[in-house]
């Protein structure tokens, strides 16, 4: 399954078939395509920020769910970051480190993921652009785009 499947699995929607998802791969910079996935996640039609990220989290790989986590950790910065969802991240990081590694996001559930996204938005409301920016940028998600048709 590719991201954009996932994608469209956890915001409930569809691009419209191939052939949109060619004309976006074609013709669509990382940066447009971020600013529509934050859109997407924004919108009231689709399920909650934090839904739709623990949804991908549990569809991704132990690479891309590390790096969601750490778009997550720098937009809030470790401290703030660490004390989200009882402080699962900050018991999972050792002194110093401000990074997840691939092994350490693997051992989060997504239901984690969904509280640790909900009040990472509640305590920045732009981490939804980051974490949008992270999946158009650094997933592949254009490569993967184009790869799902």
């Amino acid at each position: 399954m590719g991201l954009l499947d996932i994608l469209q699995e956890a915001i409930g929607s569809d691009t419209g078939g191939p052939h949109v998802d060619q004309v976006i791969t074609q013709h669509a910079s990382p940066d447009a395509i971020g600013a529509g996935l934050a859109a997407a996640m924004r919108s009231d039609q689709t399920p909650a920020f934090g839904d739709t990220v623990g949804r991908l989290f549990g569809q991704s790989s132990p690479m891309q769910q590390a790096g969601v986590l750490n778009q997550i950790l720098a937009t809030l910065g470790p401290a703030a970051a660490s004390m989200l969802a009882g402080g699962v991240l900050g018991r999972m990081l050792q002194p110093g480190q401000t990074q997840l590694t691939p092994e350490q996001a693997s051992q989060l559930s997504p239901a984690q993921v969904t509280e640790i996204a909900a009040h990472a938005e509640e305590q920045h409301a732009g981490v939804i652009d980051e974490v949008s920016r992270f999946y158009a940028q650094h997933s592949g998600l254009v490569k993967t785009l184009g790869g799902a048709v």
